[in-house]
């Protein structure tokens, strides 16, 4: 049996075990997960899928929660520098330590069970979660929703974010299809609740079929956004005078909505709801990391992404020119993803992504000739891309980061580094 104090070391181990690094399907992690008793929380669960806004909702939700007292469990998907990022318990991410005793645990309960690198990930959170005491877990979906890892855990209330052209070769050609596969993780007559302004019907239809009773933004429930605050609303019910969070409203009203749902067993307060709302951060998500130029983070990969992504730029017009550093991965929907950026972007400075999925620089500089796009400079590595857009800069300028979680993940150890 392997077993290291090394995290690193335990990392590779468990990234070289399994043939495929994305192979759907919940029969090897649930006969694990049964071994290891982790398939029936002591607490509720919130499950949350979605194309975009899955992390926003989570750290919303953990936020506001956490500032009513309650011990949480958050399990996030993917990390932007740490691995450990992908576990929070109680408001600490979990330490190198624990996660290898939870790896050793996870080693010696699957025998001969080949397990995915998410897999091992998701079954080490449970585990860790089951030893904390916890009063609620909130879990993020990794990819789709019916045959997601996360979904061997039956949730109190599920949560769908939106709904996007994304991971078709595993998830389906439409937002019909996507939306029946995340709607996967719903269940016989618990609460759903749908932050997609225009749901897929799937995502109507199951919950129909479910007779879970489905709250649907915009129709149910949204929001209304103010000069300096902005208002909740839930039918007749009006909560005002909230402070703006650094994430999408959108994805803030799904939380609130969702906590409307449990108040009866995990009641918040209006004041933790503000303070939580004051204190959410996720990095990456339209994230200004510096000024003069500015420099602005954003995982944004696919088109929905791109699109707030385009809309939040405009919020900030620039007196200079704006950067795009950009990579992308092979499997996302480029065209459709770089369109609503053209006008917006003055240079392009795009990157090759390393590994199996990592999109040659060469490839995004012909799609973007052939969109007519405007400067265009390619660069082996997200780093040399970023560089060479800081040393043409100007104080005016801007520079804009996004394409992938690997493009904003190196360039934000490089600038804390």
């Amino acid at each position: 049996m392997f077993t290291t104090p090394n995290l690193n070391t335990w990392l590779n181990y468990i990234e070289q075990l399994h043939p495929k690094a994305i192979d759907l399907g919940l029969d090897r992690i649930q006969t694990v997960g049964e071994r290891l008793g982790l398939l029936n929380p002591s607490c509720p669960v919130i499950t949350v899928a979605g194309t975009n806004g899955k992390g926003s909702c989570v750290t919303i939700l953990t936020s506001i929660l956490g500032q009513q007292g309650y011990r949480v469990g958050a399990y996030f998907s993917p990390h932007l520098e740490y691995y450990n990022e992908r576990i929070h318990i109680a408001g600490e991410i979990a330490t190198a330590k624990e996660l290898c005793t939870a790896f050793t645990a996870i080693e010696t309960a699957r025998q001969d069970i080949s397990l995915t690198y998410f897999e091992w990930g998701t079954l080490a959170a449970l585990w860790l979660f089951n030893r904390a005491n916890l009063d609620i877990l909130v879990l993020e979906v990794g990819l789709g929703g019916r045959l997601d890892a996360v979904n061997i855990i039956d949730p109190d209330i599920s949560v769908i974010t939106t709904i996007d052209k994304d991971h078709m070769e595993w998830l389906g050609p439409d937002r019909e299809s996507i939306g029946q596969e995340k709607a996967g993780i719903f269940r016989s007559q618990r609460p759903v609740v749908c932050g997609d302004l225009n749901p897929p019907h799937s995502i109507i239809e199951t919950a129909t079929n479910l007779a879970a009773p489905l709250y649907c933004q915009g129709t149910h429930f949204g929001y209304l956004a103010k000069a300096e605050c902005w208002q909740f609303w839930y039918g007749n019910i009006v909560t005002d005078l909230l402070p703006t969070p650094r994430l999408l409203l959108q994805n803030a009203a799904t939380a609130l909505m969702t906590l409307t749902l449990l108040k009866n067993i995990i009641p918040v307060s209006v004041e933790s709801i503000k303070q939580g709302l004051i204190h959410a951060f996720l990095p990456g998500r339209f994230q200004i990391w510096r000024k003069n130029p500015l420099v602005i983070l954003d995982v944004a990969h696919n088109p929905e992404g791109c699109l707030n992504l385009y809309d939040q730029l405009n919020t900030i017009p620039t007196n200079g020119k704006t950067y795009a550093v950009v990579g992308m991965l092979k499997d996302k929907n480029h065209y459709e993803s770089l369109a609503p950026l053209l006008n917006c972007i003055d240079k392009w400075y795009v990157a090759s992504l390393g590994g199996e999925r990592g999109m040659p620089s060469t490839a995004i500089a012909n799609l973007l000739v052939n969109m007519n796009a405007a400067i265009i400079h390619q660069f082996d590595t997200i780093e040399e891309a970023y560089q060479s857009a800081l040393n043409h800069a100007n104080i005016e300028d801007r520079i804009v980061v996004f394409g992938s979680f690997y493009s904003v993940s190196p360039i934000l150890r490089l600038m804390k580094e």
